[in-house]
């Protein structure tokens, strides 16, 4: 009797395990289910608004020795070219064991060793070879590998901030801007819209210059980051992957992109960041064929970069 009660017991817990493990699969299942359904209708809602050509660029990076992730983020003016200029050249690290999201922002007049073109503005090796270029670039002057590259349409982001925050994102505006950003934002703590905040990290017609746009792109960066901080946020990930997946190239997958952006924000990860050049390590110079650059000490650059990301 004893020997049957006991096996009762066993069958009926066998049930219960199987009933919780089917429960399990059947919301991965759905969860899984859900996030495709909602990066397809992020696709096709912004499918037609993209004017960047799909295009799979040789790329022959590699992880860093000490196992992160590190992303080398382009800001593209695209209308259609093959190889447009960029004026934002960012390299983003993710730390997987730490969770840490870090972000360096290398001006585009740094004057540095191009291999195999000579010294120019760091920007030219993209315009003559590409990410490809540009990876072997930073990797001969600051010694950082990088694995993947992203290469965005400006014209994404406008959709990302509208699509993730339709009442605007609050941002304390430091004075008017207008000059070639395509609209007028005045100062003073505001909300903007998509067209509106894209203006404002792009504009750089003030006594700061390019000093001052990279410093509002951080800022807006980590505002962006804040603002996705919800369980709210987290859900519109596979939605916001979608709308940005026209406007970008990039060897990094979509489920990696999310995968680590979804640990960032849930983990309430504070963003890191620095500039390239650090104070007091360049001077402002002008060269034949380069034109006004600022004329970078490699050395000192090299150390604060790699102790920054290391």
């Amino acid at each position: 009797m004893r020997s049957d009660k006991y096996s009762r017991k066993k069958k009926k817990f066998k049930r219960k395990i199987l009933l919780l493990m089917s429960l399990i699969m059947l919301f991965v299942l759905g969860g899984f289910g859900y996030a495709f359904i909602q990066y397809k209708s992020g696709v096709a809602q912004t499918a037609g608004e993209s004017s960047i050509k799909s295009v799979e660029y040789e790329f022959n990076g590699k992880k860093d020795e000490n196992g992160n992730t590190n992303i080398l983020v382009l800001g593209s003016d695209s209308r259609g070219e093959d190889r447009a200029r960029t004026d934002t050249i960012m390299i983003a690290q993710y730390n997987e064991e730490s969770k840490q999201p870090k972000l360096v922002s290398i001006m585009r007049d740094s004057f540095v060793d191009i291999p195999g073109h000579g010294k120019n503005k760091i920007n030219a090796a993209f315009a003559i070879g590409g990410p490809e270029l540009l990876r072997k670039t930073i990797k001969e002057n600051f010694d950082i590998d990088i694995q993947h590259y992203a290469i965005v349409d400006f014209k994404g982001f406008e959709s990302l901030v509208d699509t993730a925050f339709p009442g605007g994102v609050e941002i304390d505006v430091e004075n008017r801007m207008s000059q070639k950003i395509g609209v007028t934002i005045e100062p003073g703590k505001q909300k903007l819209d998509g067209k509106h905040l894209l203006g404002y990290v792009r504009f750089r017609h003030d006594a700061q210059s390019d000093f001052g746009r990279v410093q509002r792109q951080q800022k807006v960066m980590q505002v962006l980051i804040n603002k996705m901080m919800t369980v709210e946020g987290v859900a519109k990930l596979p939605k916001l992957a979608g709308v940005i997946t026209p406007f970008i190239n990039t060897n990094l997958d979509t489920a990696t992109g999310i995968f680590i952006a979804k640990d960032v924000i849930s983990n309430k990860s504070n963003l890191e960041t620095m500039r390239i050049p650090v104070d007091g390590s360049y001077v402002n110079a002008s060269y034949s064929g380069a034109g006004a650059v600022l004329d970078l000490n490699i050395e000192e650059n090299r150390e604060a970069i790699n102790k920054f990301l290391n």
